[in-house]
């Protein structure tokens, strides 16, 4: 991470869950002038005044020019925190849980990488491993389309086929999900263990070698006419298919708080 590199955040979820989350340095908390401090708003504020996060107030077409969705608020902050594939798997181990990772393969759409991001933080996925070089990284908005799930998730850059040989040498399942012929329909095979999903780029799908990784394929059921479904349905359908195979386990009951809307 290069010393002084800094990247803002808008949207008041985003906003709260990287406050929170406490993995990043926040610089100041933007609020545009004349917003209306009440629900999430004065929440944001208080959060920001127990911490110590320096507040200043913008015109709003300081925000406008940055951001279209800003919501009136913005938060400085330091680069997202990679970690290493390593410390994800560690996690998981002492989790005391099945490790359940989640592998993304060259995705290039920010709101299907939110997407996932956000269903895999629902569904207790232990990390996220993304390419090195190729696909989109936790970008501003990716951070908004995953309603600020990423903070709370580890996340890795790494080799994908480096990182499927670590956590195979761990003892888990590399399963892709691919609609292919040859693939398994997701619901005949045994999903409770150790596992780790592979969720292909939007057009071209896991790439060859990642694809020769994975220890087996499987496949949603369809009876539509359309072809294939979205990468982030697909992955998120998924996803909640392998947490309901391991019986729910951490399930809480989230209640929604009217005066933070």
């Amino acid at each position: 991470m290069a010393t002084g590199q800094t990247e803002t955040i808008f949207g008041r979820n985003p906003v709260y869950e990287v406050m929170i989350a406490n993995r990043r340095r926040v610089h100041k908390l933007m609020v545009a002038e004349g917003s209306v401090e009440r629900g999430s708003l004065e929440r944001l504020l208080k959060h920001a005044q127990g911490i110590g996060i320096p507040v200043t107030r913008v015109q709003r077409r300081t925000l406008d020019r940055k951001f279209e969705h800003h919501q009136g608020v913005g938060i400085v902050v330091d680069p997202y925190p990679y970690v290493s594939t390593e410390t994800i798997l560690d996690q998981a181990e002492a989790s005391g849980e099945p490790p359940l990772i989640l592998l993304l393969d060259t995705l290039q759409d920010p709101q299907n990488f939110g997407t996932l991001l956000r269903t895999a933080e629902s569904v207790g996925v232990h990390g996220v491993i993304i390419p090195k070089k190729r696909g989109v990284g936790v970008t501003q908005a990716v951070v908004g389309a995953s309603s600020g799930a990423s903070e709370h998730l580890l996340i890795s850059k790494d080799n994908l086929v480096s990182a499927i040989s670590l956590i195979k040498d761990r003892g888990a399942w590399v399963v892709g999900l691919e609609n292919l012929p040859e693939a398994q329909l997701l619901g005949q095979v045994d999903l409770s263990g150790a596992m780790a999903l592979v969720v292909g780029h939007e057009g071209q799908g896991i790439r060859r070698l990642v694809r020769r990784s994975c220890d087996y394929l499987v496949r949603l059921p369809m009876r539509g006419r359309i072809e294939s479904l979205n990468a982030a349905v697909a992955g998120s359908i998924a996803l909640y298919e392998i947490w309901k195979a391991r019986g729910h386990p951490g399930t809480s009951m989230v209640i929604n708080d009217p005066a933070a809307s």
